[in-house]
């Protein structure tokens, strides 16, 4: 079975403190909720977490969306958004399975971006590292008023802005993640090789 991996890059720095972190998990439960309840999503979809403050860690490995347990999320430090760009180009680069004579590998993973802040490290470096690996769509969400969208503009030209960081708005866009990552699994199930995103 070709895995449609999916990739969440989640800010967890110290701003995200109190609501926002509490609004974040909520908003990861009710997207693999609504993905779980999708055939096609079960049959495809692999789901790694990737957080980042300080440094950037793996909180997930790519796990398929029946297995998938999230884990407890923190709130300290800054914002290395370049060191999650670069970590989750090395995911991607050594866990997507390539196409070969014998079979065809993964579809290309969907990469989604959330943060609040402004990056404390060379995002820019890490911007470029991430342009190497090709995927079927990068999308950033900009959460708050204070989050640096014009970065992740330099990033993805596919970037969402939240007024808030809470919960409503969250559990919003996370739904939105779901329908898109569950009609992209519709779509790779049905015609994907004509897509041009296997």
């Amino acid at each position: 079975m070709r895995r449609l991996p999916v990739y969440l890059l989640l800010d967890t720095s110290a701003s995200m403190k109190g609501e926002p972190i509490e609004a974040l998990r909520k908003g990861i439960d009710t997207m693999i909720k609504a993905l779980r309840q999708n055939p096609q999503a079960i049959e495809s979809v692999y789901i790694s977490i990737i957080t980042f403050s300080n440094t950037a860690q793996v909180l997930v490995p790519l796990t398929d969306l029946g297995s998938f347990q999230m884990s407890e999320l923190h709130a300290t430090g800054q914002t290395a958004l370049g060191a999650a760009l670069r970590l989750v180009t090395d995911r991607i680069n050594s866990e997507i399975k390539k196409n070969t004579m014998e079979e065809k590998g993964d579809w290309k993973p969907i990469v989604f971006i959330m943060t609040d802040g402004v990056p404390i490290d060379d995002w820019k470096k890490g911007a470029d590292y991430f342009s190497t690996c090709k995927t079927a769509y990068t999308v950033a969400c900009a959460a708050g008023s204070h989050a640096d969208t014009s970065t992740l503009k330099q990033i993805t030209p596919h970037v969402i802005c939240l007024e808030k960081a809470d919960e409503d708005s969250m559990s919003r866009f996370f739904l939105w993640m779901s329908s898109s990552i569950g009609t992209t699994s519709l779509k790779v199930e049905t015609n994907g090789d004509t897509l041009g995103i296997s």
